[in-house]
This record gives structure tokens, sequence and C-alpha cells, in this order.
């Protein structure tokens, strides 16, 4: 018996927690409930997890999340997915996987990066619409060929982390377009899986999933899953897609010439176009939107940032994050823009757009006597925004821009660092009811099962809460500071290589 009032699931897997948010038809959101999930460093620039811990963090976070709602697991309709591009799962012939899952921000594959560059950088770029850089699956692989050549002949499935634990609900093996881009081993015109690249890594075709629609029906949920997790059994799985893709698809931007800025664990620039822009400063993929493309600049380093800001200078043992992260807020807030000359470069972990270097680091600069927690507070604030509008120059060079965007992500929470956002770039930001890939996903179980007519249909029902307007007089200040920043980065990037080159030195 259909259900009058259906709810709708979406389960993000995070950088550091997996998030379930259970919505209605309308939009309006129910419940939602996270987990944590540890992350390993190994090693400098290593970036790992265990995927078990994924299932562990969905069964915990879905049974809160439907105990939350009030409502039976079968008012449940469908439930769909997202996680971060390009991370991997891989499993033997028995189905048992073999190393940790390397994650989008690890960095370990720069000399593998630098190889493929070398060997046929235009030709990667032509066929897979998008650069070799360490954050990509294919120069992953050829890392795993070159120093764990066991594990590589062993590889018998290859999943992207949010199909892994999708399967965990279906048994299936299945990706979506998007994700699929994601490895940079599919031809983006074709829409296949591509021989030449996967060539050029030595990689087994076999390995690689059938490809279907984000919005695709894969599966139900075995019974199996529905102990484990406490949804019904047979509850219809949609595919879903990347972080980033249901991300912007959940704030709404289904629309040529919209913007999305993300101030997550990394931060990017956003903009739909009917069309890839290859170029080696620029990120392309499918959008949830059939015929039609996102295009993406991007920082490796925002939440994160704050959070290793926070965790590192202001926090005491026992403390609540959240208070402390308003604390700072509130001291920032007393600082006039500029934050009186102190600048802070976000390259906690390399960078991605428009630099493309791993080696870069994140720095303070021009500290003074005058400077306390509230500037250094303010200058990250302001540090993200340059490396936004960094991204936003490179978009603009090419013909692709926007006068307003909205904004996703654990940063857009903070009213300050969305009117920083505003002034640096000098665009209107919107800031929606829920704004995350797991209210996304859900929006897209809901096209998947027809209870949305289609993409768009879904994007009607997000709804806007705030917005931040760009003052004169704050984007003048940033006008300045800008080219300031720039010079900074300029200056410090063979510093920054050849400390990199001590610390390596050291550790040897």
């Amino acid at each position: 018996m259909a259900v009058s009032d259906p709810l709708l699931v979406g389960i993000d897997l995070g950088a550091g927690s997996l998030k379930i948010s259970i919505i209605r038809s309308d939009g309006s959101l129910v419940s939602e409930a996270s987990a944590p999930v540890a992350t390993s460093s190994p090693h400098p620039g290593w970036s790992e997890q265990n995927p078990d811990d994924w299932w562990l963090a969905a069964c915990d976070a879905l049974r809160r999340g439907l105990k939350a709602s009030g409502r039976p697991a079968s008012d449940i309709a469908a439930i769909s997915f997202s996680a971060g591009a390009h991370t991997q799962v891989l499993e033997d012939a028995d189905g048992q996987v073999i190393r940790p899952a390397i994650l989008w921000n690890d960095q370990r594959s720069r000399e593998e990066t630098q190889q493929l560059r070398d060997k046929a950088d235009a030709r990667i770029l032509e066929i897979g619409a998008n650069r070799a850089n360490p954050t990509w699956t294919l120069p992953q692989m050829q890392w795993l060929r070159t120093h764990e050549p066991e594990a590589f002949a062993r590889v018998r499935r290859l999943y992207i982390a949010k199909d892994w634990l999708r399967a965990q609900f279906t048994g299936t093996w299945e990706t979506d377009t998007i994700d699929a881009l994601g490895t940079l081993m599919l031809d983006a015109q074709k829409g296949e899986w591509s021989k030449e690249l996967c060539d050029m890594i030595g990689w087994p075709m076999a390995t690689l999933p059938p490809i279907v629609k984000p919005s695709a029906i894969v599966g139900k949920v075995t019974a199996k899953a529905a102990q484990a997790t406490g949804l019904a059994e047979g509850t219809p799985v949609v595919c879903g897609t990347s972080d980033t893709a249901a991300e912007t698809f959940g704030a709404g931007m289904v629309r040529e010439g919209m913007g999305v800025v993300k101030l997550a664990t990394a931060a990017t620039v956003n903009v739909l176009s009917r069309k890839a822009q290859p170029d080696f400063s620029l990120i392309n993929y499918y959008h949830v939107v059939p015929d039609h493309w996102y295009v993406i600049a991007a920082t490796n380093s925002c939440a994160s940032a704050h959070k290793w800001l926070r965790d590192t200078f202001f926090r005491r043992d026992g403390e609540d994050g959240s208070a402390v992260f308003d604390a700072m807020d509130t001291r920032a807030s007393a600082v006039r823009p500029g934050a009186e000359g102190l600048f802070f470069h976000p390259y906690l972990n390399g960078e991605r757009s428009p630099y493309w270097d791993p080696l870069l680091r994140a720095d303070f600069v021009g500290a003074g006597f005058n400077h306390g927690g509230g500037h250094f507070v303010r200058a990250l604030y302001e540090g993200v925004a340059y490396s936004l509008r960094d991204c936003l120059e490179v978009m603009k060079s090419k013909g692709l821009g926007f006068s307003t965007a909205r904004l996703t992500g654990g940063g857009a929470r903070s009213a300050l660092w969305r009117q920083i956002v505003a002034d640096v770039l000098n665009i209107t930001v919107e800031l929606p009811a829920v704004a995350d890939a797991s209210y996304g996903a859900a929006l897209l179980a809901g096209v998947g099962i027809g209870v949305f007519k289609d993409e768009r249909a879904a994007a009607g029902v997000v709804q806007i809460v705030s917005r931040a307007v760009p003052d004169p007089a704050r984007t003048a200040v940033y006008d300045q500071g800008f080219p300031i920043y720039r010079d900074i980065q300029k200056a410090l990037a063979p510093i920054n290589h050849r400390i990199h080159g001590f610390v390596a030195g050291q550790n040897k």
C-alpha cells in the first residue's frame, strides 16, 4: 500500500563522518544523524580509511535517524548515496577488501602524476576532460602498481566509495556516470571506460563496474542489510553520485550560469555548463541534470583548516567544539576587514586550483604584536575566500562565472564567513535551508522512484533562508588585498619546495 507522506533517505560519506538525512517529498527535513569515521595518515601526505568503518557508521546513523523521525521504516520510499569522488575500494576474487581506501585528498601519487603528465598530459585531458593529479584514481592506482604490486595483482573489482557502501545494502556492483568520470579512466565523450587510459597504467578493464545514471534504481535493501540498519527489506535503492554533484544538486544548481560555492573539508567553486571546459586548471564532471556539466575549481583545505586552527590553538581538553567555533567567530567579527595585514594561505595539504602543486604549504604572513586570536581566525576566513577568488578568476578567464551562488558545506553555518565570501568574490551568496550532500542524495532518491518528475522539479523544493550581499567598501579592501595574497603565494612557492626537500631529507 502506498504511503501518503513518503520519506526519502540520503546517505553521504564524508571525510570525517557519515551523515543521513530523512526528508519529505516537499523538501522539508524530518530528521538527520551522523557518525564519525576515522582517517589514518601512516605517512606524511597519506589519507586512508577502512571501508568497514563506513558500514558501521551507516548502521549507527540510520538507526538513530529512523528513531528520531518517529516514523516506521516502511514509510521510507527509497534511499540513495553520495561520497567523495576518486576514493576507491579494491576487492579480490573472494570479495575481500584488499587494502584501506586511498582518499581523494591523499597526496602520495605525486611522482606517478608527474610520470603520467610527462607521458600523455594533453592526451589524458583530451580523453578524460581532466588533468592527472594526485586526487584522481588513475595516478593512485599507478602508485599501487609501483609500490604494492601484490595488491595490484589481486584486484578483481574496483568500487568507488559510495558504490561499495551501497553494495552492502544491495549486493550489486555498479557506479554512476559522474563517479566513473572521477576515476580518470573514462572516455568523457563516449561515456565508456577508456582502454587507452587504463592501458597507461596496465589496469585491467574487467575490474571496472557497469555504469548507470545517478537516478537509476539498482536494487533493494536485502534482508541482511535491513536487520543491520533498521530499514525495511525491499526498500528501493537509487545509485547516487559524488558528494559535490549531490551538494550542487541539493542546493538547486540546475540551470546554466548558476553557481555553488562549497565550504566543506575542501572548498570549491562550481558552475553549471552545457559543455565541458577541458583545461589544465579546471575540473569537469557530468552533472545530475542530463546533458549538462558542472565545472569546478577547488582549494584543498577549508573547513578542515578551520578545525585545525580550532584544535591546535583555541580548544582546551573537554571543551565543546561547536561552542569554540562560536567563540572564534565572535572574536573574528571584532576585527576589521583585511585582518590588519595578516594573510593566510590554506595550503595545509598542498593545493589544487589554480596551482596544482602538492608541495605548497600553509602560512600566516604579516603577523605583529597588534594581532590577537581574532585576527588569525579572520585571516583564515579571508585566506580561504581569497583562494576561492583565485579559483573564480580562472573560470572568468574561460568565460564562466556568476553573480549569485548558493552556499553549501559546514563552513556556511558561519554568517561572518558567508559575508566574507560575498565581499571577497563580490557576489551575492544564498544559503539553502539544508545545504549538504545527504540532502541532495535524498532528492536524487525521489527522482529515481518518480516522486519528482525530473531533476529540475526536485530542485524546486529547495528553500533559501538567508542572503549575503557584497558591501562595496569591504570589497574595495579585498580588491587591494588580493594582489598581495597572490604575490605572497608566488614568492613562497619555491621556498615551500625547499621545505619539502628539507623535511623529506630528515625523514629518511
